[in-house]
């Protein structure tokens, strides 16, 4: 599988440490392999340079020109409606999911306990009755009851050990034996 997030202006990427952690920016401009210059009108990120392996790379790239201004780079993002095609990415879902458990009181967190608990409680007891209906059909433990479709053969049969021979041991001494 190939590469296909590159820092390159234009790429919309979010910031990970500092000030600005969780905004969108536009990368307007590479000064080095460790900086860009990084812009975001539209989320109030001033025009800045910042290290790339600070930055999270979206999936977005929008047109516009090499070291555009920032009015430029507000018209591009506006017009790409960067704010609406992201908000429908797993990637927002899971952040807005994060920031509602991060805000949980000890009651919210409680509740939730007892949810977690009422479901398990459910599909345990689902998952022990279908488990019952797989072993009463002989599917899960030996040859399938008559009139039942057959388990597929192994493509590696296991070798049939011989017979257990008992192991006795010696020299044990009883209690009784040593007194």
């Amino acid at each position: 599988m190939t590469f296909t997030r590159f820092v390159e202006t234009g790429r919309v990427a979010k910031c990970a440490v500092g000030k600005y952690k969780g905004r969108l920016v536009a990368i307007v401009n590479v000064i080095d392999q460790n900086r860009v210059l990084i812009d975001g009108p539209t989320t109030k990120v001033p025009r800045q340079q910042y290290p790339v392996n600070h930055l999270h790379l979206t999936k977005f790239r929008v047109k516009f020109p090499f070291t555009a201004s920032t009015k430029v780079v507000r018209k591009a993002l506006e017009a790409f409606n960067l704010k609406e095609k992201f908000s429908s990415t797993r990637w927002q879902e899971r952040a807005r999911a994060k920031a509602k458990r991060c805000n949980l009181t000890d009651f919210d967190r409680f509740k939730l306990r007892l949810a977690r608990a009422e479901r398990n409680r459910l599909v345990n007891a689902q998952y022990k009755k279908m488990k019952k209906e797989v072993v009463n059909n002989g599917m899960l433990f030996g040859k399938p009851v008559k009139g039942t479709k057959s388990l597929p053969k192994r493509r590696n049969p296991i070798p049939k050990k011989e017979g257990k021979k008992k192991r006795v041991r010696k020299n044990k001494k009883t209690p009784a034996a040593k007194k």
